[in-house]
């Protein structure tokens, strides 16, 4: 039905204005078939792929970037300034990737995904251009400025799993959602191999070994760049007559019962994930076990956190994120409680319970992810987003400083402990928000 007051149609696209008249109230339940997305302005099918792979491609890319940025940065500061500041380049990243998280998803709303995508990939290059000098002249401050600029993109990434999800009916969703999870997958095994070419290119180039990291990077973010023009466009239409959230509609959103469980769900699993992984290398080293043994139980988890992405993204579009999530709390507890019972074991206790871990941190991301996706109203959907995500990569930098203070004060199972109440939280949260049956007629 053409519209009203001589305005054509238009399908929709990455660039295409978030705003719909939905009450912030109110929210679609994820198992409803009906969406907040209107069918009619999907893109076609052609375009829904392109712009797929394209999603996938630069979270592949921003991932080569910054794992082995990260860990050349670790070293560098390590040599240079010694030890006690290894993990400033680190740390710096995680607060780029908050900050790219809360700022990029504020000019999505605005600009379109596409805009904010781009946007993010542009400053991320820029960040390896600074890294780059930064190694260089050896000055820690510069290649912390560097590494945040380089989380900034990396924030744009991450915000990915939503763009790819606005171009698809319901019920795909979440397992396009889940595919753009797993790309990281590729960036987290490739990328660590390419520190020692990068370094060998750079030593017959003849400039600092560490430099060579960052080169790269300004190679593979420069072509997350150009693979983000590939993404549709705005349709036609004046961009400044875009809805506005009203006052107060994000902090209204933020408190609604599906946003408090996905964010529950993906904040616990960021915590036990990150405070049980990183203390197994220390604990296997603790034991007497060699570099060998800690590849293999990383590897472990690095496969159940991205590996099995795809079937978590089925099982989300089939049985509802609240379902996914609680499961992936169960799967995050029964982790903990093998890490307890065997927390000398290289040769399956751990790397089982490192895999579980993995897997349970996947499931109430993607679970959590899917909800954000599909329920909440148009105006404030990539603030909240956004919001969410700072907090979940916020969580990652106060659960890695706890988890050595509780290491140190009650070791490994401890720690596991910990982890597994944590993941509690989101069954918790599922629980209350499950609506009460009414009391009967007459009962007083």
């Amino acid at each position: 039905m053409p519209a009203s007051g001589g305005e054509s149609a238009r399908p929709g696209g990455l660039d295409a204005p978030v705003a719909e008249s939905v009450d912030p109230t109110e929210t679609t339940h994820l198992d409803d078939p009906s969406d907040l997305s209107d069918p009619s302005r999907l893109p076609d099918a052609r375009t829904r792929r392109r712009s797929t792979v394209a999603l996938v491609t630069g979270v592949v890319l921003m991932n080569v970037s910054m794992v082995p940025a990260g860990t050349v940065g670790s070293l560098l500061a390590s040599d240079s300034y010694g030890p006690a500041w290894s993990g400033v380049p680190g740390a710096s990243g995680v607060v780029g990737t908050a900050l790219g998280a809360l700022g990029l998803s504020a000019l999505m709303r605005t600009r379109g995904r596409r805009a904010g995508i781009r946007t993010g990939y542009a400053v991320a290059t820029l960040g390896a251009v600074v890294g780059a000098v930064a190694v260089g002249a050896a000055v820690l401050p510069l290649l912390a400025v560097g590494m945040m600029l380089l989380g900034i993109g990396n924030g744009g990434a991450q915000l990915s799993r939503y763009a790819v999800a606005d171009l698809h009916p319901a019920d795909r969703k979440a397992f396009v959602l889940s595919l753009v999870v797993w790309g990281s997958t590729v960036g987290a095994l490739v990328g660590p191999g390419l520190i020692a070419p990068a370094a060998h290119l750079s030593a017959r180039a003849g400039i600092p070994p560490y430099a060579g990291t960052y080169v790269l990077a300004i190679l593979t973010t420069g072509a997350a760049l150009v693979v983000a023009g590939l993404l549709p466009r705005a349709g036609r239409g004046d961009p400044r007559n875009r809805e506005r959230p009203r006052p107060g509609e994000v902090g209204r959103v933020l408190r609604l019962p599906a946003v408090r469980v996905a964010l529950a769900g993906m904040v616990s699993a960021q915590l036990a994930m990150v405070a049980v992984m990183t203390m197994t290398p220390l604990q296997l080293h603790r034991h007497g076990q060699g570099l060998d043994v800690v590849g293999w139980v990383l590897s472990a988890h690095l496969a159940g956190m991205f590996a099995l992405s795809p079937l978590s993204g089925r099982l989300t579009d089939r049985l509802g994120g609240r379902t996914v999530t609680s499961a992936g709390a169960g799967v995050l507890i029964g982790s903990a409680a093998l890490a307890m019972a065997a927390p000398t074991s290289h040769t399956v206790g751990i790397p089982l319970a490192l895999f579980l871990l993995g897997y349970g941190w996947n499931l109430c991301f993607v679970g959590g992810s899917a909800i954000l996706s599909r329920e909440l109203p148009a105006p404030v959907r990539s603030q909240v987003q956004g919001a969410v995500d700072a907090v979940v990569w916020g969580s990652s930098a106060s659960a890695g400083l706890a988890s050595g203070a509780v290491f140190a004060g009650g070791g490994y199972v401890l720690v596991a402990f910990v982890a597994g109440l944590i993941a509690v939280a989101p069954l918790v949260m599922l629980a209350a928000s499950r609506p009460r049956p009414a009391s009967p007629e007459g009962s007083s």
